[in-house]
């Protein structure tokens, strides 16, 4: 099916929530990565959220949120949907939750992370756009704190079949609509 043309590697991208439930957002450009003419896709091996709070000193979020239970979700997709999209989006290529109580216990929960799409070279998701997408909210934020994200793309660069190139092209175009 496809046909590496690079080793992994990493696309990394950082955002910044300043307000409780509100979207924030930031985008990965792969104009770069992705070539039409040639088959060319990025193929996702992997994604990795990192959540930290105002300041890169700061492990974790926790003093963000005050003494308040929150949670923070955290999207990759692949078109732009303007918001978070339910689990069974087909452009929806990574998620992440971080949730926070009043205690200070911290939990990675559900949804697809940790995104690990196999070990072998043939196994990943294959995006054919010129864009990532991300996505976050958080449920809750104390005066003059921040929530940041960095998130942490492993992938490779791969030439498809014409005839795979196609199939991928068509799903994300038919997830458009």
């Amino acid at each position: 099916m496809a046909t590496k043309k690079t080793s992994m590697f990493t696309l990394t991208e950082r955002l910044t929530i300043t307000a409780a439930n509100t979207d924030t957002f930031a985008t990965i450009d792969l104009g770069s990565y992705v070539d039409v003419g040639d088959r060319q896709a990025l193929q996702v091996h992997s994604v990795d959220f990192i959540f930290q709070g105002t300041t890169a000193s700061a492990i974790g979020p926790t003093g963000s949120f005050g003494a308040t239970t929150a949670g923070v979700g955290v999207q990759l997709t692949d078109l732009n949907r303007g918001g978070l999209v339910f689990s069974n989006d087909r452009a929806l290529v990574a998620s992440g939750v971080l949730n926070f109580d009043s205690d200070a216990f911290l939990t990675h929960a559900t949804d697809l992370y940790p995104d690990n799409f196999g070990k072998g070279s043939d196994d990943g998701r294959f995006v054919v756009n010129d864009q990532l997408y991300i996505t976050a909210l958080t449920s809750a934020l104390a005066s003059n704190q921040a929530v940041n994200i960095t998130v942490r793309v492993n992938c490779s660069i791969v030439s498809l079949t014409a005839k795979d190139f196609m199939a991928i092209a068509i799903q994300s175009t038919a997830a458009d609509n």
